[in-house]
């Protein structure tokens, strides 16, 4: 098998291994980062059915003693309510600081089970290992969890970096084609900031015979500014493209827009404003709205400017009264912008068109 290693160089490192087929031994690469502890596997209800009894197999050929978390699937769960049920579980089941915490899964339950992982004994060591495009390529790496708050989305997290990610593409073959075009917004988001040639890698179709590839340089291009910014505080927000927005649609629509729906609706919404500011090159707002609706993926919202904003405003990347946006200057480079709170429904109502898919 071709294994592809990237590493992510943040306070001791971690390596993020890519394998087809390495899901059923993936007990040794746990080991050999954990060492021999008890584990706990965080799943949700639809990928425990899938996965849990392979992962659980693997672990179990390598002596090691498991405990398992099973909660319903879908951002509904990713609540307070749901951590406290999963700290209460690890501390009925009496696990230890040199314990560990494998978050199996998509980026609901990484986020939750890194939360978790963070705060469970002042935090113990945490493996993910994702099972959906949109982990693979994005929420898997880099440290944040977080669970929603009324207000809004990941409004309480931590940060709280991996020991190791295993990603084995060959369970990205079980996903629906919705929640694989889910997945690939977020790919696309990182040719949008940092690589025409990987854009094009989806204009052309070159997807299904070279995910461990795509994987590997959407890792890459995530892990090179994470080693520069860690903690969200500079360089790192370019990863927010498409997610002020996105986050707003997701909060306006009651979290039933999956969130890479919305951040495809939040890249092209930003490159027509960014358009029409003058900051985003001519033409390229309609490049991107052409791929994102290649893959059924929507390139607006019926919502107005004016919840929009609203919600916006909500997010945790606001800063007083001026929130940073992360626009296009043209196809593999992107710039911060900082703007007046009283701005953002200009910018918002500037991006907003009729069509939503």
């Amino acid at each position: 098998m071709n294994r592809r290693t990237v590493t992510i160089k943040v306070n001791k490192g971690y390596d993020v291994i890519i394998e087809n087929g390495i899901l059923p031994n993936c007990g040794k690469i746990v080991k050999e980062t954990a060492g021999d502890c008890r584990i706990a596997v965080i799943a949700d209800s639809n990928v425990a059915n899938l996965y849990l009894k392979t992962v659980l197999s693997s672990l179990a050929e390598e002596k090691l003693q498991t405990e398992h978390y099973i909660f319903d699937a879908g951002e509904k769960s990713k609540t307070i309510s749901t951590l406290a049920d999963i700290l209460e579980f690890l501390a009925d089941k009496k696990l230890s600081r040199s314990d560990t915490v494998i978050a199996l899964g998509g980026g609901v339950t990484g986020d939750i089970a890194g939360f978790a992982a963070s705060v469970y004994l002042r935090g113990v060591k945490f493996i993910q290992i994702p099972t959906t495009l949109l982990s693979a390529v994005d929420s898997s790496v880099g440290g944040k969890t977080a669970v929603d708050l009324n207000a809004g989305k990941n409004l309480a997290g931590t940060f709280k970096q991996p020991d190791a990610v295993i990603c084995d593409p060959k369970t990205l073959s079980t996903l629906s084609e919705k929640e694989f075009s889910n997945g690939l917004a977020e790919a696309i988001k990182y040719g949008v900031l940092f690589s025409e040639e990987l854009f094009e890698y989806f204009e052309n179709d070159r997807l299904e015979d070279n995910l461990d590839e795509i994987i590997e340089k959407c890792v890459a291009f995530k892990g090179k500014i994470i080693e520069k910014d860690e903690f969200d505080t500079g360089e790192r927000k370019l990863l927010n493209l498409g997610h002020t927005i996105g986050h707003a649609i997701e909060k306006c629509s009651n979290f039933t827009i999956p969130h890479g729906f919305a951040v495809a609706a939040g890249m092209a919404m930003t490159a027509r404003a960014g358009e029409k500011y003058g900051i985003t090159n001519i033409g390229t707002a309609n490049r991107i709205e052409k791929l994102l609706k290649r893959f059924s993926l929507p390139i607006s919202t019926t919502f107005g400017s004016a919840s929009l904003a609203d919600a916006a405003l909500s997010d945790k990347k606001r800063s007083g009264n001026r929130i940073t946006l992360v626009i296009p200057e043209k196809i593999g480079k992107c710039v911060l912008k900082e703007m007046a709170a009283d701005d953002i429904k200009d910018f918002i109502n500037k991006g907003i068109n009729d069509q939503w898919i």
